[in-house]
């Protein structure tokens, strides 16, 4: 009889043995995944404070200007100052020769490529410490800044920035092949004497122009100083 109903019980045992274990293993997976898999209260800070690294890092990379060189790429390039802007006429904006002259270099120069500072404008002093001038050997002779560590003065800062002007008046750089002390004899005569026979004014004489002023890039300085006070 005992045997009887053990083998009538048996299907039953087996049947429902696997609803209990299948009951109990997500459960028990649900756990151990939630206790094993999730990071601990120090796992969750070395993991912040890692990725907070990481962040810094990139943000200390954004901030640092890069410079690559495509056929050196260790090569440290030199950093030019942004403000500083190649093929810029540094001249006495007072005297009305050198006014002349630079209104005639606007009008030739068709695709604009040279521009030009006031001496007089707080603009131009960066150019001058650039090329190791000060303000006086700039009225001696008019500075032409062509690029890092390239500039020229009078008669042959006047026939360099002709060059960069459209044919016919490019060809006028020919003049070039005169020697160079020659050429400041007659450039050092004229200059010494241009107040007194072309004149000089009190302030710079684009003022009385403003349509040149897109030309300058001391611009706003001369606007500035010529504001109505109020």
């Amino acid at each position: 009889m005992t045997v009887t109903r053990l083998m009538r019980l048996l299907p039953k045992l087996t049947t429902t043995r696997p609803s209990l274990s299948s009951s109990s293993f997500p459960l028990k997976c649900l756990f151990s995944s939630t206790s094993s898999s999730s990071p601990s209260s120090s796992n969750v800070v070395s993991s912040t404070a890692a990725d907070a690294v990481d962040l810094g890092d990139e943000e200390e990379e954004d901030d640092v200007p890069i410079y690559s060189n495509p056929t050196a790429d260790s090569a440290v390039k030199p950093v030019i100052p942004t403000l500083l802007q190649p093929r810029v006429v540094v001249y006495d904006g007072v005297c009305h020769l050198c006014h002349g002259g630079v209104k005639w270099v606007i009008k030739a120069d068709k695709y604009r490529k040279i521009k030009f500072c006031c001496l007089q404008s707080v603009t131009a002093e960066p150019y001058l410490r650039l090329c190791g001038l000060d303000r006086e050997d700039v009225l001696r002779r008019f500075l032409f800044v062509e690029g890092p560590g390239l500039y020229h003065q009078g008669s042959t800062a006047a026939l360099k920035v002709l060059s960069y002007l459209p044919l016919p008046y490019s060809a006028l750089s020919a003049f070039r092949v005169i020697p160079t002390p020659l050429r400041e004899i007659v450039y050092d005569y004229v200059a010494k004497r241009r107040y007194d026979i072309f004149g000089k004014s009190e302030d710079c004489l684009v003022l009385q122009e403003k349509e040149l002023l897109e030309r300058f890039i001391d611009r706003e300085e001369i606007m500035y100083r010529a504001r109505p006070d109020f």
